[in-house]
């Protein structure tokens, strides 16, 4: 199943390949066909999944390069489960809103159907060789859309966004080789597989340094202030489908890949590294709340919108608390949802007026009722009002936090203030005040599609709001299994760091002593 849905996509794909260019309507139903075919799909592993287990579910491995070690090995947890549905659900909402595209038409549905090959295939790898294919392959796509089909800018905001993760990304191959050598001296084995790899027992020394190469690459893909300085660029000129996976699914293989593999195979150097990840993500959650605070271009508001929320996330994570990670799991699907569906809000009104300046709006509650409707509903799930998904993610970090320190919890709280701060002026100035711009009175209300794109986003904002359980109880056992990983792993690094210790140098270095 976790294989059909990776690459049902590619089947998609080849069929846009033989429609004619010039039918743009056969481009755009196959490529809607085949997202919306997957979605359905997708929902298979929700139903079939054992939330009473810890245990990979829906697996398959196969033999790929067996002279390397490397497998073709997929499957799931709780922790994944509702990632990979987010990026299928997202997916359709992405090409739906693709549907004015008329700029090499074939050329963008492919890339988006190619990149949603590579973002499944990253959250079910169990293979690091084939995470860091998927991890690559999505980069290509995302360069295309931002590059061809982004704003004026968009050449820069491309390059910028490929060099950054480009850079992160070979400081992660290096630290896989490293990896996988280390297991080979212990083991005498050379494997790729991540399950086995959890259990083995890396040096203190090596911990560091592996945990600072995965790091940074997980860091700058959040991105986590200073590395966040890509992002703003890539919104602003991706186009409105990019933006929405690109703040949905694209910056959660970051916060994925903390968990994933920074926790559990490096259990001593996270709670080394704590203090450094969360006074960070402190830093990102207030600063990326000023910095929206004083925004005059909506799309660049949201998109600094971004960069404090997933600070919550990363904080969430770094609590090592069952409370703080079943958050920051949660929130990252109810970012994906709000902060999708705001870019959403932003790309419609700009189809409109072809400006992005708040300053041009007002008084639009009067000429396109519907529209400011959902935007408050989206607005007031981003900045977590009880009832709305944002809360239940946000409230759960806060208590993770708040066990973890009083401090870091104290100055997250400042950032919900802001947010709330940034967001409801934002809605006072484009909705609520006096409409006396003539271009805005021209305006039509959403049409039957744009009702048909945010219907479904907002039934789930309201669900997770109202009734979270079907959500968290399938991440609970996955969750709680991390916990006591992690907290095992750390103990035996503390004893392990009391013993004479070689250096990572040396580790890598040392030769076999022949019998």
């Amino acid at each position: 199943m976790l294989t059909v849905i990776t690459f049902l996509p590619l089947v998609g794909i080849i069929a846009i390949l033989f429609c004619n260019a010039e039918n743009a309507a056969a481009v755009k139903k196959t490529a809607l066909a085949t997202a919306f075919l997957n979605f359905i799909f997708s929902l298979r592993i929700y139903f079939g999944f054992n939330p009473g287990t810890a245990e990979m579910q829906f697996s398959e491995k196969a033999a790929w390069i067996e002279g390397f070690g490397i497998n073709y090995y997929v499957g799931i947890d709780g922790i994944s489960l509702f990632l990979v549905l987010l990026t299928t659900f997202l997916t359709v909402i992405c090409i739906l809103a693709s549907w004015n595209i008329t700029k090499r038409l074939k050329e963008y549905m492919i890339s988006m159907l190619f990149l949603e090959v590579g973002m499944v295939g990253v959250f079910i790898s169990l293979d690091l060789f084939l995470f860091y294919v998927f991890w690559e392959i999505m980069l290509i796509p995302m360069y295309l859309i931002i590059g061809i089909w982004g704003g004026p800018r968009r050449i820069y905001a491309a390059i910028k966004f490929f060099l950054y993760t480009m850079a992160g990304s070979v400081l992660m191959l290096a630290a896989i080789l490293i990896l996988v050598y280390l297991n080979f001296k212990v083991n005498k084995e050379v494997t790729f597989d991540l399950i086995k790899l959890h259990q083995l027992d890396i040096p203190v020394s090596a911990q560091l340094w592996l945990f600072l190469a995965f790091g940074i690459a997980f860091a700058i893909k959040v991105p986590m202030f200073p590395f966040h300085t890509w992002l703003p660029d890539a919104h602003v000129e991706a186009p409105t489908a990019g933006s929405v996976i690109l703040a949905g699914v694209l910056l959660k293989m970051g916060t994925y890949g903390f968990i994933r593999f920074c926790l559990p195979l490096f259990p001593y150097a996270s709670h080394q590294a704590a203090f450094i990840i969360c006074s960070l993500s402190v830093i990102g959650i207030i600063y990326g709340a000023l910095m929206a605070l004083v925004q005059s271009d909506i799309k660049k508001l949201v998109a600094y919108s971004s960069v404090s929320h997933l600070g919550f996330i990363v904080l969430g994570i770094f609590a090592f608390n069952v409370s703080g990670i079943k958050g920051g799991v949660i929130q990252m699907i109810n970012h994906g949802l709000s902060t999708g569906a705001l870019f959403l809000m932003v790309g419609m009104i700009y189809d409109r007026r072809h400006t992005r300046e708040i300053s041009e709006y007002g008084g639009l509650s009067k000429q396109i009722p519907l529209y400011s409707t959902f935007f408050l509903l989206v607005t007031l799930s981003s900045m977590a009002l009880p009832g709305l998904n944002g809360f239940v993610g946000e409230f759960l970090i806060l208590v993770g936090a708040f066990q973890y320190s009083k401090v870091y919890a104290g100055m997250a709280v400042i950032g919900v203030m802001l947010g709330a701060s940034y967001l409801l002026w934002t809605y006072q100035r484009m909705i609520c005040n006096d409409l006396t711009n003539p271009e805005n009175k021209k305006l039509l209300d959403l049409d039957r599609r744009e009702i048909t794109i945010m219907v479904p986003v907002l039934l789930f904002i309201v669900w997770v709001g109202i009734y979270p359980k079907p959500f968290l109880s399938k991440i609970n056992t996955s969750v709680d299994h991390l916990v006591s990983q992690v907290e095992e792993g750390r103990k035996r690094g503390k004893i392990n760091e009391k013993k004479p210790q070689k250096s990572f140098y040396e580790l890598l270095t040392e030769k076999e002593e022949k019998k």
